[in-house]
């Protein structure tokens, strides 16, 4: 017996970061709008549709994006903004199922097979979605309804902005084949690069090779992609998507080096993914540091502790001995990420003190202090507590 297939729709939002941005300041509509990290090294997180028309887009370096529109409108993101409308665009979602699987805080895959009999078609489903989150944000967002998640992803910037793009059981190849390779989920500039070298075109091009000559040819991702275009996609939609790392990255808009100047950074750093452990209310047994020289080689060094951290001081401590000082900067990025997430219950196994490092047992008087800190910077923000050595440090770019 033949089983119903499956319905996802994909939603995303269009232009998110500059839409708010245009939302808020109404004088900014139909201006080219770029949102990103404002630096010299800064890039485009996101460009409005009027700045698009320049060639503007994401990943674009804002450097680039000013030569090609000078007249735009830069502005840095406001996160916490983002954030605050992405929850009550989530909560639409979740009216119409519980199988929400975040992407971002401006995408979404919804599982509503289970919805049908309750709220009528897919399609339908996606047009009371997308007329609810206009009036309710005031912002527009595109759909994608599908069988399978990758079509759906696809769909969903078919039509932009403003779209519903709807792709029916049984005419999947029809709708994918006839697509550039670009559209394939999972193929970058370098993929395309080699998949154009063979002379594909289209996605049905890439369909037509023989599986073992592509997985000879890309190995795993050769694999992947030639099940993708031939629509063979079973992967099911995860409404419980589990954080694996929280950490915190700064590219300098100029190079930094000289040990204070490195010093003053990590302890920025370890502040920030500190906060973010306790917000998150986790703590992880991992740290790893991340830096790349102005040759851009990238080093990173990891290590494990026996008891979870989220406190910046021992943050910090730890990065301060896996920082490369044997090698020569100056150094263009640095980053921390802690991972390897301490069980919720905090027990450890003795064992675990035998073969990891240790650091020392955090003190109620220390959960106090982390908390009492936290609550002041929430209020505060820029202006709450910091260590004394990060006041009126040089500035940087995101």
């Amino acid at each position: 017996m033949t089983l119903p297939p499956k319905w996802i729709i994909h939603f995303d939002m269009d232009a998110f970061y500059a839409s708010v941005e245009i939302l808020d300041n109404p004088a900014l509509k139909g201006a080219p709008v770029i949102v990103g990290g404002l630096g010299a090294r800064g890039v485009v997180s996101t460009a409005s549709y009027a700045a698009r028309a320049y060639g503007v887009h994401s990943g674009l370096p804002i450097s680039q994006a000013k030569r090609l529109c000078p007249n735009g409108v830069y502005i840095h993101p406001r996160i916490a903004r983002y954030q605050e409308l992405s929850a009550k665009i989530m909560e639409v979602f979740h009216r119409y199922t519980p199988l929400v699987e975040p992407l971002s805080l401006d995408e979404a895959f919804l599982d509503v097979t289970g919805s049908l009999k309750l709220f009528g078609e897919a399609p339908k489903i996606a047009r009371r979605v997308k007329d609810e989150v206009l009036a309710e944000t005031k912002l527009t967002v595109s759909a994608g309804v599908a069988t399978q998640k990758h079509i759906a992803k696809i769909a969903s910037g078919y039509q932009k902005p403003d779209g519903l793009t709807v792709v029916k059981a049984g005419e999947e190849k029809d709708f994918l084949w006839p697509l550039p390779l670009s559209r394939l989920w999972g193929v970058g500039k370098v993929t395309l690069k080699t998949l154009e070298g063979l002379g594909l075109k289209t996605i049905g091009d890439l369909a037509k090779v023989p599986f073992k000559d592509l997985a000879n040819k890309l190995g795993e991702s050769g694999r992947k992609l030639w099940r993708l275009a031939n629509c063979v996609d079973e992967r099911e939609v995860e409404p419980e998507r589990e954080i694996k790392s929280i950490g915190h990255e700064e590219t300098y808009e100029v190079d930094i080096d000289g040990e204070d100047r490195i010093l003053t950074e990590l302890l920025s750093l370890a502040v920030r993914v500190a906060k973010r452990m306790r917000a998150n209310e986790v703590k992880g047994k991992t740290l790893t540091l991340k830096v790349r020289d102005k040759a851009f080689k990238t080093i990173t060094r990891s290590r494990s502790v026996s008891l979870g951290l989220n406190d910046h001081r021992e943050i910090y401590k730890l990065a301060r001995e896996l920082f490369p000082w044997d090698k020569k900067g100056p150094f263009r990025l640095l980053g921390l990420s802690v991972s390897n997430f301490q069980d919720p219950n905090g027990q450890e196994s003795p064992m675990e003190d035998l073969f990891f490092n240790q650091v020392p047992k955090p003190t109620v008087a220390d959960s106090r202090l982390m908390d009492a800190l936290d609550k002041i910077n929430d209020r505060f923000g820029d202006k709450g507590l910091k260590p004394a050595s990060l006041l009126d440090k040089p500035g940087r770019k995101s």
